[in-house]
């Protein structure tokens, strides 16, 4: 692909020879001649004079440099555009297999794949263009809409809906119990979890996540959540649109995630909390509450900007130490000699 038939996909505005041929897209350190890169940010540009790559995607065009450049408003999403279209997504063949279990009574929308050891329990309907790959388990009742890919080994329990174009990836369970008890006559008492799970369109949930059902009612992920993997979606919770929630994160029962927040990695909320939309919290933080939007750091997490001040002040509590130390002593002396 000649470089302006790319920078046309993208919007993009040349410096240096559209005839380029592209051939292939790199990191800058990697790209080698025929490739095409990007520079998200200025601190990236130290690597632009070793650089070999044919073509370079940025924001703003750059002085020093041989290397043609393409100037569009977001490098990261073209950057994603040229992956997109030099490693295109596998193709899935349409069919069910012979070694696939499917109920007589599931519905099966047209061109969709379904592949070896998969099993699709009663009343579930599957949409138009989905694929299920093999060891993954539907549950009665569960509907999956359309362009949907399920991942091999996913587990997907009965009264689950997924909406369309939803990616979930190995190792998921989808609808497994809510974890709730009532303390009865010195035992554990399990409260029956007869709700649902509802996963609305363009949603992409990691591997190895588990998204329990509700109590009564539904779990919701909203439009265009992307979960990361090892989530913890407790049961009842009700998380917004376009939300990201990063690695090994776990949300309390009943909890209410806004549209577009942002969760760290390894960030615990607590049950019953309420997180406002817009808001962010940093990684290995903890919420409980209501949070308004802001953005919030540490355990238990507190604004952002306090955190940094904290922990500025954390790293100097041994001197700050000696010093009170020093001032008591001074402070005796002057006692004593005030007596």
């Amino acid at each position: 692909m000649k470089l302006k038939e790319f920078s046309e996909i993208v919007n993009g505005i040349i410096l240096g020879d559209p005839e380029i041929e592209i051939t292939g897209v790199s990191g800058i350190n990697d790209a080698q001649k025929g490739d095409i890169t990007f520079i998200s940010s200025s601190k990236f540009l130290k690597y632009l004079q070793g650089s070999n790559a044919s073509c370079i995607i940025l924001k703003e065009f750059v002085e020093d440099t041989d290397i043609t450049q393409l100037k569009v408003p977001n490098p990261y999403y073209a950057f994603a555009k040229a992956i997109e279209h030099f490693h295109p997504a596998p193709s899935f063949e349409p069919g069910i297999s012979n070694l696939a279990v499917v109920s007589d009574s599931a519905t099966i929308g047209r061109n969709v794949s379904v592949y070896p050891f998969a099993y699709i329990s009663d009343n579930v309907s599957v949409a138009d263009d989905s694929v299920i790959l093999p060891g993954v388990f539907i549950g009665e009742n569960t509907k999956i809409g359309s362009q949907c890919i399920i991942y091999p080994n996913v587990v997907i329990r009965e009264n689950v809906q997924i909406g369309n174009r939803v990616i979930i990836h190995s190792g998921t369970v989808i609808g497994s119990d809510g974890f709730g008890y009532v303390f009865e006559n010195n035992l554990h008492y399990k409260i029956p979890q007869v709700g649902g799970v509802i996963i609305e369109d363009d949603v992409e949930i990691g591997s190895n996540v588990s998204v329990d059902r509700a109590t009564l009612g539904n779990t919701v992920i909203g439009t265009g959540t992307k979960i990361d993997n090892l989530a913890q979606i407790a049961h009842n919770v009700k998380i917004g649109e376009k939300s990201i929630i990063v690695a090994q994160v776990a949300i309390g029962g009943s909890s209410e995630i806004g549209n577009l927040v942002t969760i760290g990695g390894q960030a615990a909320i607590s049950d019953h909390t309420k997180v406002e939309s817009g808001t962010v919290i940093v990684g290995q933080s903890g919420v409980f509450g209501d949070v308004k939007k802001g953005v919030y750091s540490g355990t238990l997490a507190i604004p952002h900007k306090d955190w940094l001040r904290s922990q500025a002040l954390f790293v100097k509590l041994p001197e700050i130490n000696r010093k009170i130390r020093e001032l008591e002593g001074r402070l005796k002396t002057l006692e004593k000699g005030d007596t």
